[in-house]
């Protein structure tokens, strides 16, 4: 049977996308964007609830003001008899600092030209796109909302996620503003393709039932903190089959510093495209692009990447999480086996294409 990713976002900015599709020409690292589902059992024996936590209904009353559905405007490519005039797409985001920025996905205003903000309480303010970085689907819009009306959500540390955690999505599937829904962490680790190719690696997947519209909208652990972002399902009938994804958040904390910052993201490049390493742990040099860091520091096809500066490297999710907590301009030491035999070069990373 064929399965589809689906960007869920509503309207024009929905996306479907063929299953183990790979990385696009120009990815830093290829690592064939595969997803492999496991589902989970929902039943209590199944779900970890940390001490100290709040009950669902607690999760919503201390988050969901802090929740906002997104709509946006686009205009067609070209005017003309066959043009359709404008259109909107829909989506969910958050407010994650008392300057009024909120985050949500890159798909969801992806071609914007206007965006609105709805807030829970009703009321509605213009908001301007900040900066979009496709490579990781995140963007940040500054809402022009008053002060009360800002409520930012606190990130916990995605690295201390377990599966079996009780998670909390907060959205609007399909137009139905501020609804929740929740299920647990089903697995760790999860690849997701990014709008322009690239992969986004380190994904949370959750059976919390996730559906058009919630795209950008947070995924809560129990105390109320923002555990990831809600970006994509999994799905054979294009709705919600109990396979969802969310960017984790400690991906969102540092992109969104950036945007913030300086209205876009750089990210580190190497030049090569990857597979996993058989008989030997690293990462398995499938292509080298020309005029690359990689090729210019004499890396080549069948070089087995098994460490990056002192890290060990074992898949290639390690190789390309290695590089991207580097940024451009860093020199770094790649270990590597060519033939068997070991060897060492420094690399100069440069900046992915976008």
């Amino acid at each position: 049977m064929n399965r589809s990713i689906t960007k869920i976002s509503a309207g024009a900015a929905a996306l479907v996308i063929a299953a183990g599709t790979g990385a696009a020409t120009y990815a830093a690292l290829d690592d064939n964007g595969t997803t492999t589902i496991v589902r989970s059992s929902t039943g209590a024996s199944a779900q970890t609830v940390k001490d100290g936590a709040l009950t669902i209904g607690q999760v919503y009353e201390r988050a969901n003001a802090s929740v906002v559905e997104i709509t946006v405007t686009t205009q067609p490519q070209a005017e003309g008899p066959t043009g359709s005039g404008s259109s909107q797409a829909q989506g969910s985001g958050f407010v994650v600092d008392d300057a009024g920025h909120v985050v949500t996905n890159a798909h969801v205003v992806e071609g914007a030209d206007t965006a609105k903000v709805r807030f829970a309480d009703g009321k509605t303010y213009d908001a301007t796109v900040v900066g979009v970085d496709a490579s990781t689907d995140l963007a940040v819009l500054d809402v022009d909302a008053p002060s009360s009306a800002l409520h930012p959500l606190e990130f916990a540390d995605s690295t201390q996620v377990a599966v079996g955690d009780v998670v909390v999505a907060i959205g609007s599937p399909f137009g139905l503003e501020n609804s929740v829904t929740t299920g647990i962490v089903s697995a760790l680790g999860r690849s997701m393709s990014a709008p322009n190719g690239y992969t986004i690696n380190g994904s949370i997947q959750t059976d919390a039932a996730i559906n058009h519209g919630n795209s950008g909208g947070p995924l809560l652990d129990l105390s109320g903190k923002v555990i990831g972002v809600n970006a994509q399902i999994e799905s054979e009938s294009g709705g919600n089959d109990g396979v969802g994804f969310a960017i984790p958040s400690n991906t969102v904390k540092s992109i969104v510093a950036q945007i913030v910052e300086d209205g876009s993201v750089q990210h580190a490049y190497l030049g090569v495209s990857v597979g996993q390493s058989t008989g030997t742990a690293g990462a398995t040099l499938e292509e080298v692009r020309t005029d690359t860091p990689a090729a210019a520091a004499g890396l080549e096809v069948g070089d087995v990447v098994t460490a990056v500066d002192g890290q060990a490297i074992s898949s290639p999710a390690e190789l390309q999480t290695a590089i991207d907590s580097h940024k451009p301009g860093d020199r770094v030491i790649v270990d590597y086996l060519r033939n068997g035999e070991k060897h060492s070069v420094t690399v100069t990373l440069g900046t992915r294409p976008s």
